[in-house]
């Protein structure tokens, strides 16, 4: 053979030896192989890798890094190394040219080889240094490689040189000493490279500047660890996000793919050109993504394919390790057979024993760093993903035409955000299964036809079988998810919609009507929750019986096909691990692709074109209700062709410690403050006194304010201003009828100078009393013309203090200033609502016990005796096989096999049988607790008081809500069933594995510590970075629902970007909570692994020390149960964190039960007459706060009609909150009929009195449930109160009519009809007291007038209170409060007041009536 004379010319020198290698107590290598194998093998490695690595590097470029000690050192390492190499290959030409015999050539091949090898190797160290690799796994890897090679030569060497002594052995020591340090010098870290960012972070991520082998076992995230277990984690604490996986680095890039995809799609198949909504540059905007569907004509962009070029390349790096991992799983299996064979083999030399035992060591170590490794770069693609996709679903809000908005509610939108970009984030992790799985079951099929020959085919039959039982559950439980989903955004959007209106719910006492309503859905929710929990039983019940049928179907065919077949523990157990690891692919893989199915939603495209016009100029827009002026607005806001400029538009905020006045005074001074070229003003003066009103008209609306020279339109109902208009626009049932200014109007007699005619001697202005209203900054500072902008504080200061009645405002105004400044963010704001808080340390008992109790005590108590059943009879089977694979053999059969089969499947029976009763009493548990639990929730939430609605988040609410509850609904009840079952699995195990081998028991409890210890340490870290997680998370949402509530603010503003630079810095924050919980799975799971690898080990090296007194049936069935052990162990402490982590949500669902609540007690038929005394009445809006009004004494008859009047924020609406007790008195009584309201029921105090709100809140449903959620009252009283409010001709004009489908908040009607169908609510219940907060402020003058009469005519009898701020509709009330600063000014008739000539007559004097 031609390889033996290469290595020896005269032949004695053999490639391959067996009787030298293996069949001795002795065993060694040939020279031969050494000197060619295990030299070339570290070779080969590093030329194949080099040339990817170098290209890798070119494209990962870090920086770059001074020459260090560690560098120098490492180069010069290798230069020694280089130099010990050509001695070699001189020596060779030495004793050639002066020896007697000619040396072999390889001698002269392998060193020269080796030469090169190294030279390569000082150049990559050098090319690393300037790319900036810190720390480097290829040069590691070669390094060690080779170091093991020179080891096995090593011991040859040592054992020869007993012998003689040459040169070669020298050079060969010193190579094998510099091979040592280089190894050494290769698992330390280089300095960062200069300029690096992380040198100017405060708290950078320690993972770039890692070592390899820190970064493979996950070293690096230790600190954080014990930080963590030394007190809990805080936000400070958290390491600043890689680079790569910021918002500003992901979004774009798949907002680039996606347009490219878009493109592409247009160049396939070029129809009409759709104008996009172009920026400036005219590209096309950021991004389009998943809102809605478009026509199936064309073939739509994928967002699939734009998302595999974006995240494809790295993800693909998962794909090389996953394929190690699935061929490494069948290692195990076959040492557990080779090791069979050892112990069958009395005559096998002892060190087979421990070579087996070492070799499964190393394989099942390196099987878990490569598992690991692929994991997390799974969970890294994942998170990126949501990154883009949440910031994209952003950007694409912001750009959405409003009519494509109204397909689809708030709730739809935030849940495409929430739940489907977490669903592609767990698809991440799975999808490589779609090849990886049938790569395992084509290795497992192989390696048991190996074993069991064709009975084999039998167990496929039962499996092939499973797969579509596996695939039908996996599609039902998906159609179910859907259905679920379905109610639950039903459920979330109703929810959203009572929190926005809750205040117009507890005036009008609505909430049970809600709740019931809420309830339904909820049922309907339930009710598909259940039907998922009995096919969850199904599915658990086949996951865990597939194994045992398959097992028992081949077991059965194996020894019914043929007397003579025996079964052995070798055909037993290592078919038994075989069938173990085929399971999992064949369960996964339908799952695999229904999610797949699930997530491939097709995009959308959203378009909308229309043209107007409009010169620079004040332009008033006038109708009656609902004739269309807001409409036009919306539509030259959202769809006009911009002539120059950029547009305006004022749209009120939610600001709950702002009066409606103050508010809209703050969005006039945030339009001003932008100095754009045209204004749109929706009625910004509806909701001010007449005072204030002209006081801003004449200073920054009008001909002489600060707007002069900008274009603005003024929709208005205030008649006063229209004669200082370029031109009005008169419009009438969404048209324009008349246009043309004022004179000119006038001059043609049409309905505008009738209508005006009518209404003018109430509205008229009279300038001769005006008084000048000192400005905090006179107007010539302002310097429009020039370039200073005020600053905002200060215009705000001079827009809300413009009216003196505000005093208590301007004192706050330096509060103002900095809560509405850009700079205080969250620091300010924090003290009107509280954020989500993160609850710290372990998770009390308590709250486990009130989740059993939600269960059901005696239910749990089942579930827990049916699960111990199942396991006890599952570990006999297999102990009962073990005894059948020991039975001799007589004349090539085992006589009692029959037997043995017949037991043998009757424990697999009624093991099945235990499945699927604790299955089904756990999954019906789990449903009774979410039923209980939220029903709780909602009662408890809705029978909180005003102020804990105000301090409170909305997206702390929904997401109790949303997120925790569908924890408690689908995560709790299956994390529980999985942590059962991997702590009964893990001590199944180890009872087994003591059985076999006692001796483990020396090592088992050192283990136990040390995972112990593991556990405690994650589990105290993980549940706080959960936490935070979590509390990270509702910022996002909020932030979201509140851009899509105010999208055309933001777009008229032109402020998208800081809005999108808000989101993306808000996802980062979550994610920088999110990355450290990934990595602390993956710390935990290589340590747990690295603990169960030793288990099996030991429990392998023991079984072949005591190898003579073990028969293989037990030593088969140890090592078998060994094997499972690592991944039972991994689950255990995963799903134990696991349940403490989401029994938080239990936490946060009661957390609501401990606040505040409104009393309930009942009274009678009250009230009668309607008298209203209030004795030395205050309030305050929190207890940290002022009086808001204080020293309130008045007494009111029943029957009485009182005004209350008073600048903006004078405390007028506190009043009216006081009597419906939305705030609780501070000091003092008010007694209605003689019963103090303090003491009553607040249902029945609400339901008693009526109020029509300032607000008018619709809800999304029918108009009639609008008006009577409670189904009280017949169709003719509903359509009598329609016809009293002047709605019914417009009701009846509408197809559905009563039926009517309002959009959420009543957006598809006018603010005006929504006015009135508040006051048809009020006119159904027709209450002895009724309270008009500002009610007509939106509606026109002649509507005011028809609401006027009509209250005065329908509410005869009763006590009427009227907050206004139009004088002239109280005119000819029985008496008049007024209020300034928050007490009582005046309290009498309207003529008496204007003959006392004090604030009254002031007031009237403004508004013309006097």
């Amino acid at each position: 053979m031609g390889f033996d004379k290469f290595c020896s010319l005269d032949s004695s020198d053999p490639f391959w030896d067996w009787n030298r290698t293996w069949y001795t107590s002795d065993p060694d290598l040939t020279q031969c192989f050494q000197n060619t194998v295990l030299v070339w093998l570290p070779c080969l490695y590093l030329w194949i890798c080099a040339p990817i690595y170098f290209i890798y590097l070119r494209s990962h470029d870090q920086g770059y890094i001074c020459m260090s000690h560690l560098n120098k050192a490492k180069t010069a390492v290798g230069f020694l190394l280089w130099i010990i190499c050509w001695s070699d290959v001189f020596y060779s030409f030495w004793e050639r040219s002066h020896g007697s015999s000619v040396p072999a050539p390889v001698h002269l091949v392998s060193p020269t080889l080796l030469g090169l090898t190294m030279l390569l190797a000082i150049m990559l160290i050098q090319y690393e240094r300037m790319k900036g690799v810190q720390s480097s796994g290829v040069m590691l890897i070669y390094w060690l490689l080779a170091l093991l090679c020179a080891t096995v030569t090593f011991r040859s060497k040592i054992f020869q040189a007993l012998d003689q002594v040459s040169l070669e052995y020298t050079t060969f020591y010193t190579y094998y000493a510099l091979l040592l340090i280089a190894l050494f010098l290769s698992c330390l870290t280089d300095q960062p490279p200069l300029f690096s960012q992380s040198v100017k972070d405060s708290n950078p991520c320690p993972e770039p500047g890692a070592s390899f082998l820190s970064r493979i076992t996950f070293w690096w995230t230790t600190g954080m660890m014990v930080t963590g277990y030394r007190r809990p984690l805080e936000e400070k604490d958290l390491w600043s996000l890689n680079p790569e996986d910021r918002s500003h680095r992901v979004v774009p890039q798949l907002v680039q793919c996606w347009n490219t995809e878009c493109q592409k799609q247009k160049m396939l198949y070029s129809p009409k050109k759709v104008p996009h909504s172009e920026n400036q540059e005219g590209q096309v905007e950021e991004s389009e993504i998943l809102i809605l569907r478009p026509p199936k004509k064309t073939k739509e962009p994928s967002l699939l394919w734009a998302l595999c070029f974006t995240f494809g390349p790295y993800f693909f790096i998962s794909c090389i390790y996953k394929l190690i991992q699935d061929v490494l799983m069948f290692v195990g299996p076959e040492i557990l057979r080779l090791l069979i064979q050892f112990v069958n083999d009395s005559s096998a030399p002892s060190w087979h024993g421990y070579f087996y035992t070492a070799l499964l060591f190393v394989c099942t170590s390196v099987q878990s760093l490569v598992l690991q490794k692929y994991f997390h770069v799974c969970f890294v693609s994942g998170m990126r993903l949501r990154t883009a996709i949440v910031g994209a679903v952003y950007r694409k809000a912001l750009v959405i035409s409003s009519a494509s908005r109204r397909t689809s509610t708030v709730g739809e939108i935030v849940n495409l955000m929430s739940v489907d970009a977490q669903r592609f984030m767990d698809l991440i992790t799975y999808i490589n299964m779609i090849w990886s799985a049938p790569l395992q079951v084509v290795l497992a099929l192989y390696f048991l036809w190996q074993n069991l020959g064709p009975s084999v085919l039998a167990g496929v039959a039962v499996m092939v079988l499973m797969v579509p039982v596996n695939a039908v559950i996996a599609m039902k439980t998906k159609a179910y998810q859907v259905a679920q989903m379905k109610s639950k955004d039903n459920r979330i959007k109703l929810m959203n919609e009572m929190l926005n209106g809750i205040k117009v719910l507890k005036l009008y006492a609505w909430e049970l009507a809600f709740k019931d309503k809420v309830s339904e859905i909820r049922e309907s929710e339930l009710r598909v929750l259940k039907k998922a929990a009995y096919l969850a039983a199904v599915s658990t019940f086949t996951w865990v019986c597939a194994p045992f049928l398959v097992a028992l179907s081949t077991f059965t065919v194996y020894i019914l096909i043929d007397e003579q077949n025996v079964l052995d523990a070798q055909k037993a157990f290592v078919s038994l691990a075989l069938f173990n690891i085929l399971r999992f692919p064949l369960n996964m893989l339908p799952m695999v692709i229904s999610s797949m199915v699930q997530v491939c939603v097709p995009p959308l495209l959203i378009v909308l074109n229309c043209v107007y016009d409009l010169e620079g100029s004040l332009v008033a827009v006038v109708g009656h209700v609902g004739s269309g002026k807001s409409s036009l607005l919306s539509a030259l806001l959202g769809e006009m062709d911009k002539l120059e400029g950029t547009v305006i538009v004022k749209v009120n905020a939610l600001g709950v410690n702002l009066s409606g006045g103050q508010k809209q005074r703050v969005s006039l001074a945030r339009a001003v403050y932008c100095d754009r070229a045209v204004y749109l003003l929706d009625d910004p003066l509806s909701a001010v006194d007449a005072h204030v009103g002209k006081h801003i008209f004449d200073h920054v609306i009008g001909p002489q304010g600060l707007l002069k020279d900008k274009t603005r339109v003024l929709v208005t109902h205030g008649l006063s201003y229209l004669p200082q208009a370029n031109l009005i626009l008169v419009m009438m049932k969404g048209e324009i009828t008349e246009m043309g200014s004022y004179q000119q109007l006038m001059a043609t007699e049409g309905a505008f100078a009738e209508f005006l005619r009518t209404y003018a001697a109430v509205d008229k202005p009279d300038n001769s009393g005006e008084e000048h209203v000192t400005l905090r900054y006179s107007l010539a500072d302002m310097d429009w013309g020039g370039t200073r902008l005020p600053d905002f504080s200060e215009w705000l200061c001079f827009c809300i203090s413009s009216s003196p009645g505000v005093s208590s405002v301007s004192k706050q105004s330096d509060k103002a200033d900095k809560e509405l400044s850009k700079k205080a963010k969250n620091r300010e704001m924090g003290k009107l609502t509280e954020a989500d808080k993160a609850s710290t340390g372990q998770v009390k008992l308590s709250v486990f016990w009130a989740y059993l109790k939600a269960i059901g005590v005696l239910l749990s108590f089942i579930s827990l005796l049916l699960f111990l059943a199942h396991h006890l009879v599952s570990l006999f089977s297999n102990y009962w096989l073990s005894l059948w694979t020991d039975d001799p053999v007589v004349n090539g059969t085992q006589p009692n096999r029959l037997m043995r089969l017949g037991v043998y499947g009757a424990l697999g029976l009624s093991q099945g049988v235990a499945i699927f009763g604790y299955s089904l009493s756990m999954s019906i548990g789990g449903v009774l607790a979410s039923r209980y639990l939220h029903q709780s929730m909602l009662y408890d939430v809705l029978r909180s008081p005003m102020s804990f609605f105000e301090r409170t988040p909305s997206g702390n609410l929904v997401n109790r809500f949303a997120k925790e509850m569908d924890t408690i609904d689908t995560v709790i009840p299956s994390i529980i069933k999985m942590f059962l079952g991997s702590m009964f699995n893990v001590m199944g195990s180890c009872v087994i594995i003591l059985i076999a081998t006692p001796l483990v028991a020396i090592i088992i409890p050192f283990l136990g510590l040390l995972y112990f210890f593991v556990q405690r340490f994650y589990v105290a870290s993980s549940r706080q970075l959960k936490r935070l997680e979590s509390v990270s998370r509702s910022p996002i949402y909020t932030h979201f629902n509140e851009t899509l509530l105010g999208t055309s603010v933001i777009r008229a503003f032109g402020e998208q970007e800081r809005f999108i630079h808000e989101s993306d810095q808000r996802v980062d924050h979550n994610q920088r909570a999110y990355y450290p919980s990934i990595v602390a799975n993956r710390w935990l799971a290589i340590r747990l692994e690295f603990v169960g690898n030793c288990i099996v080990s030991f429990a392998a090296l023991f079984a072949v020390i005591s190898r003579e007194s073990l028969s293989p049936g037990i030593m088969g069935l140890s090592i078998s149960y060994a094997l499972q052990l690592t991944t039972s162990l991994t689950w255990l402490v995963r799903m134990s964190s696991d349940v403490e982590t989401n029994i938080v949500a239990v936490e946060k669902v009661k957390e609501y039960g401990d606040t505040e609540k409104e009393p309930s007690t009942l009274s009678p038929g009250w009230p009668t007459n309607g008298c209203i005394d209030i004795r030395n009445f205050g309030l305050r809006y929190r207890h940290d706060l002022d009086l808001a009004i204080r020293n309130i004494n008045i007494s009111i008859n029943g029957g009485e009609k009182v005004g209350i009047v008073g600048r903006t924020g004078a405390g007028k609406s506190s009043l009216t909150l006081g009597l419906f007790r939305i705030i609780e008195a501070a000091e003092g009584h008010i007694f209605i009929d003689g019963v103090d309201i303090a003491k009553l029921g607040l249902h029945d105090l609400r339901s008693r009195i009526t109020i029509i709100p300032q607000d008018p809140v619709l809800f999304s449903g029918s108009l009639r449930m609008n008006l009577d959620p409670f189904d009280s009252y017949t169709d003719e009283e509903v359509w009598r109160a329609l016809e009293f409010s002047h709605l019914k001709t417009f009701v009846s004009s509408l197809p559905k009519s009563l039926s009517h489908d309002c959009s959420e908040g009543g957006e598809n009607l006018s603010v005006g009809q929504r006015q009135l169908l508040c006051l048809a609510r009020a006119l159904l219940r027709k209450t002895k007291v009724l309270v008009l907060d500002e009610a007509t402020a939106a509606v026109d003058m002649e509507t005011d007038n028809l609401i006027q009469s009509t209250i005065r005519s329908q509410f005869e009898d009763c006590t009427v209170l009227t907050i206004a701020h139009r004088l002239n509709t109280i005119m000819d009330y029985t008496r008049v409060l007024v209020l300034e600063n928050g007490e009582m000014a005046e309290f009498d008739s309207p003529s008496n007041l204007i003959a006392q000539r004090g604030a009254f007559y002031k007031m009237a004097k403004d508004a013309g009536l006097v």
